[in-house]
């Protein structure tokens, strides 16, 4: 399995939820999440990996910029861990 696989998942596991998983882009600024899912009034920024994939440096520095604001990163790199985050989100305690 790789990223684009976890990734094509992800997407339509949010869909069947009723969710958005839109594509992050930012030709200004790299190290940008993946993906932003937007669900009944939140918002989660998710990085794609591989599985047992890491973040890279300037990932984990971006990661460490949108903590400061109140928001966390979330990495996905195995559909077990989509199923787990699908389940996360429809109890809505995040």
């Amino acid at each position: 399995m790789i990223e684009k696989d976890v990734e094509k998942y992800l997407i339509s596991q949010i869909k069947k939820i009723g969710g958005l998983a839109w594509k992050m882009t930012s030709p200004s600024t790299s190290g940008v999440p993946d993906r932003l899912i937007i669900r009944q009034g939140s918002i989660w920024f998710v990085e794609m990996k591989r599985p047992n994939g890491n973040l890279r440096k300037l990932q984990q520095y971006r990661r460490s910029e949108l903590q400061k604001q109140g928001f966390d990163v979330i990495c996905l790199d195995t559909k077990n861990k989509v199923d787990q985050f699908i389940e996360y989100m429809k109890r809505g305690d995040g």
